[in-house]
């Protein structure tokens, strides 16, 4: 954790390059830190993947109306503080990389993050070893 999901109208997934996207979102979450300067998210953590909604009715159902909906989930014990710079900082690169859409298109945006009350919670994998720093000799 943490998991940022993108859920987006079919046609936007033609009108952009959301891997751009997703990259942008993750260099963001990379370089957030906390009240001490410390890194707010684990590297081998970050998660950031979009997903075509196979149907979709936006707004009054018209053809042309796109939205994306992006969801930052993480697990508990951040401030309120580090939790509204990381919306912040998510928000910016998003109304940026979406300007020329906005400008030209319907669209609705919306970033929503959670904290986990998770009642189980499985992390499995090799990604965090990646990044660990090897002991000073």
């Amino acid at each position: 954790m943490p998991h940022l999901h993108i859920l987006y109208s079919p046609a936007l997934g033609q009108a952009c390059e959301l891997q751009q996207l997703c990259k942008e979102l993750a260099l963001a979450m990379q370089a957030q830190s906390d009240e001490a300067g410390q890194a707010v998210f684990p590297l081998g953590g970050i998660r950031v993947f979009a997903l075509a909604a196979s149907h979709a009715a936006v707004a009054d159902a018209q053809p042309g109306r796109d939205f994306a909906y992006l969801h930052l989930r993480m697990g508990r014990g951040r401030s309120a503080a580090v939790h509204a710079q990381v919306g912040e900082a998510l928000a910016a690169v998003a109304k940026a990389f979406f300007a020329p859409l906005l400008a030209s298109r319907p669209l609705g945006l919306t970033l929503q993050i959670d904290e986990g009350a998770e009642v189980f919670d499985a992390k499995f994998g090799n990604l965090h070893d990646l990044f660990k720093k090897a002991p000073h000799a």
